[in-house]
């Protein structure tokens, strides 16, 4: 009997149940790093304890691109399916080892190499997600590729929503005692749960006719970084302000309580704001960008990032208000929104079917890896440095021109004829 095969509701419900469970579980250790620096990186010097944990949430990022690298290859060797399977299963790994690896007082210097080892198996998996799951998207609906790959980006956003509502509910009604010495621990027992779930619904996903009727290449890696170098550049670059934005938002439970002196709870009821904008705009702006076209609307967008950086930061610690952290917080989530709900769709079309999972995958770990993973240690480094409690926006204009001029770049490709853009994706 012949399987019936799935809607793309359906679709994207099982791809994007994994995406959600992985960046949930990244998502957690970013919000609850106060906590594991105190039983994992201890020191005498709070700021270095910081530095720590942050480094090694930053140093798991660069296994990312070999991350991307390997899954990504296997996907376009062996299938879209076969890759989400295998990330998912080692996302599970990692987050069990943080969830009952014993702290730094019971077993010493095991600990804190325990969680960068968890990190490392987590960064290798996430590495591989965005190229396959994204591919698996856009080949089902070609005609839809900005509204099916946004869910991509909104899984994420949902992600966020799930851990900042158990950090605020965690912060808000455990003792701080308890909170500190084991209630960190339950979101991460929370994503071991639920990671079988995101297996068993992919284990119903098949291949898109797109990938499984196009022309196939041994040596997806080879062929991007020797004749893809240009789309591999523009996609980096692209994504640069998109992930630095993305941890700066996570990182605010922290910037709230270090530098605004704020009650725990607020830094996570701002993060909630960010995760139900990400969750609910993502999806109408990826089919915005179907509509009015993903470069007019991911370049207005950088540029509102660039000018509006500075003047929101300065604003708000110089007037420390609840409010106004949420309205910061909420114009950078929108602003993102609008922004990523374009960006996966716009990667999927720099590159041919045959590399796509490959070429996405190493662009997006690169892009990650370099402005995203280290994001909170930089901005650490700033505050440190200049002494502005506004240096967080230095960080965040910089990605922005970075990331004008890759659409720039991109805009340049899409305007020659286009058999010669044909040609440039397919040169093998």
């Amino acid at each position: 009997m012949q399987k019936k095969p799935l809607s793309l509701t359906q679709i994207v419900v099982a791809t994007s149940a994994g995406n959600a469970l992985e960046w949930f579980d990244i998502a957690i250790y970013a919000f609850f790093a106060v906590y594991i620096a105190k039983h994992f990186f201890p020191t005498v010097n709070e700021t270095a304890s910081m530095l720590l944990t942050f480094g090694s949430f930053g140093a798991s990022y660069l296994i990312r691109p070999l991350g991307g690298m390997v899954l990504g290859a296997y996907a376009d060797k062996h299938g879209r399916k076969a890759a989400l399977l295998l990330t998912v299963g080692l996302m599970m790994v990692g987050t069990a080892i943080i969830a009952v690896i014993p702290t730094y007082a019971t077993i010493g210097l095991a600990a804190p190499i325990g969680v960068f080892v968890a990190r490392l198996i987590q960064g290798f998996s996430a590495g591989g997600e965005f190229g396959a799951s994204t591919a698996m998207l856009i080949e089902h609906a070609p005609h839809r590729r900005g509204l099916l790959a946004s869910w991509q980006f909104a899984t994420q956003g949902l992600a966020t929503l799930m851990a900042s509502i158990f950090g605020y509910a965690l912060a808000k009604f455990m003792p701080p005692a308890e909170l500190s010495a084991w209630g960190w621990r339950i979101p991460f027992y929370f994503g071991l749960l639920i990671g079988p779930v995101g297996l068993y619904l992919r284990r119903f996903l098949e291949d898109a006719p797109d990938f499984t009727e196009a022309r196939h290449t041994t040596t997806p890696i080879r062929d991007v970084f020797s004749r893809q170098k240009v789309m591999l550049l523009v996609s980096i670059g692209a994504l640069t302000v998109s992930t630095a934005v993305n941890y700066l938002l996570q990182y605010v439970p922290t910037f709230a309580i270090r530098e605004l002196h704020l009650d725990p709870s607020t830094g996570f009821a701002a993060s909630i704001l960010a995760g139900a904008i990400l969750t609910v705009v993502t999806p109408f702006a990826g089919y915005l960008s179907d509509r009015i076209g993903r470069m007019k609307q991911m370049s207005l967008t950088a540029l509102l990032f660039l000018v509006t950086g500075y003047p929101a930061f300065s604003y708000v610690v110089s007037h420390v208000t609840v409010g106004g952290l949420f309205v910061l917080v909420g114009w950078l989530a929108l602003l993102k929104a609008i922004y990523f709900g374009a960006l996966p769709a716009l990667m999927s079309e720099i590159f041919p079917v045959s590399t796509r999972a490959t070429g996405m995958s190493i662009g997006y770990n690169i892009g990650v890896t370099v402005f995203g993973g280290f994001t909170p240690a930089i901005i650490i480094w700033l505050l440190s440095v200049t002494g502005s409690k506004a240096a967080p926006s230095f960080y965040l204009m910089l990605t922005a021109v970075i990331s004008l001029a890759a659409l720039a770049s991109v805009s340049r490709m899409q305007r020659k004829p286009r058999r010669d853009y044909q040609a440039e994706q397919n040169a093998y």
